[in-house]
């Protein structure tokens, strides 16, 4: 266990106790929950919004559109 001076607990200290006192406090059921909704949550910030509304980027139906045309040379 690493601890830094004046005895405070370093980050990872912390956050494996953390960690165990929230597996101690909820069951399986409750972790499976928060997954699926953060599953669902980072799917819709990927595939969401048209392509005007991905930071610059171009949607995978335009890519896909795009790399099925011909090549110019």
């Amino acid at each position: 266990m690493a601890t830094n001076n004046n005895d405070k607990m370093s980050r990872e200290e912390a956050g494996r106790k953390g960690g165990e006192a929230t597996a101690k406090n909820h069951d399986k059921e409750f972790f499976q929950e928060i997954g699926q909704k953060g599953g669902e949550a980072r799917a819709n910030q990927r595939d969401g919004g048209d392509s005007d509304d991905n930071n610059g980027k171009m949607s995978r139906e335009e890519a896909g559109r795009k790399g099925g045309e011909k090549s110019r040379r």
